[in-house]
Parts: structure tokens; C-alpha cells; sequence
């Protein structure tokens, strides 16, 4: 199958609003961010709905979606904790959660055994969380919406998410590296989504 067609090239222009809205957070435009990081989001869900709909599913773009979605998230993230739009205890908790998984599945493989990709429950219960964040963030002034108060909530629920996210996965690596010593199984439940 080409790697390049149109759920590709969705997932392609994700990567390429990754540095416009870095941009338009910097310049203080949260209006235009807002509305940008709703357009990915809609590109997100149809990529995937064009891939199953065309039957244009690729190796490549099974890869390159939740990089896309994680490089959105982080890029957004780390430029609102810069410009003092969220706490940067929080941005720190985030991208070292993430740094965490892939370091955390990369040591796994070397030293242990192979890992299977499927997603952790808690896992997409966090990307909601930091997504919610995110667009209440931009999405007030937006909007012309007092949300400081849901964006206090959000902030804790970011984090207690994140945490936990993080040590569910330190919980499965323990079972299954067992598992794998012990002779019962030689993967590990980890997802693309960290």
C-alpha cells in the first residue's frame, strides 16, 4: 500500500500545525490556537475514519498517528508552561511521564523481551484529561469564557492522571516481565499513545 494518501497526509499536516501553534501561543494569539488545535483534533479522528472507510491503512501512518498526536500534545504543553498559561510543575510531570514509557518499553525490549502494542485504559483516560486541559486553556479566551475555575480542576486531574498513567505502566512491565522469566508470555501491554 502507497504510505502516502490521504489518512497519511492528515496525520502529516498534524505534525506541520505542531510549530503554527507553538507560534500562536507565543504570540499570545489563544483564539487562533484554539481553533487550530480543534481542526487537528477533527483530523485526528478522520484519519483513522478514512483509513478504515479507503482501506488505506499503513505500517507508516499506524506509527505516525500517535507520534502526531503526542508531538501536538507536548508541543502545546510545553509552550503554555513556558508562557505561564499552566503550572511548569505540571508540564515537567507530563513530558517526564512520556520520556518515562518510551524509555521505560525501549529498556524493556533490550533487557527483557519483545512488547506488544495495545492501549492502557488509564492511558487514553489521560490523553482525554490533557486535551480538556488544553482546550479550556485556549478555548476561553476563545470563547470569551471565564474557565479559570475548570482549569484549576484540570490541572489536578492532569497531573493525578499522569501519575498514575505512569505507574500502571510500571505495574504491567512487572507482571509480564515475570511473566516472561517464568516462561508464560514474552510481551507487554504498552500503547501508542504515551
Amino acid at each position: 500500500m502507497n504510505p502516502v494518501n490521504l489518512p497519511n497526509s492528515l496525520t502529516i499536516a498534524r505534525f506541520l500545525a505542531v510549530p503554527v501553534m507553538v507560534w500562536l501561543i507565543s504570540e499570545d494569539l489563544l483564539a487562533w490556537a484554539f481553533w487550530l488545535f480543534i481542526a487537528a483534533g477533527v483530523t485526528d479522528a478522520l484519519d483513522g475514519f478514512l483509513a478504515r472507510l479507503l482501506h488505506a491503512h499503513t505500517e507508516i501512518g499506524a506509527y505516525l498517528d500517535p507520534l502526531a498526536d503526542k508531538a501536538l500534545l507536548v508541543g502545546v504543553y510545553v509552550t503554555l508552561g513556558y508562557y505561564d498559561h499552566i503550572p511548569s510543575w505540571l508540564v515537567l510531570t507530563v513530558v517526564s511521564r512520556d520520556i518515562f514509557i518510551v524509555g521505560g518499553a525501549i529498556l524493556f525490549e533490550l533487557t527483557i523481551g519483545t512488547w506488544e502494542i495495545q492501549p492502557l485504559y488509564i492511558s487514553k483516560v489521560n490523553t482525554v484529561t490533557q486535551i480538556i486541559l488544553a482546550s479550556l486553556v485556549l478555548g476561553g479566551p476563545a470563547l470569551g469564557l471565564d474557565v479559570s475555575p475548570l482549569i484549576v480542576i484540570m490541572i489536578w486531574v492532569v497531573a493525578a492522571t499522569t501519575v498514575a498513567s505512569g505507574l500502571n505502566y510500571l505495574h504491567e512491565w512487572g507482571i509480564h516481565a515475570q511473566a516472561i522469566r517464568n516462561g508464560h508470555g514474552d510481551s507487554v501491554r504498552t500503547d501508542h499513545e504515551p
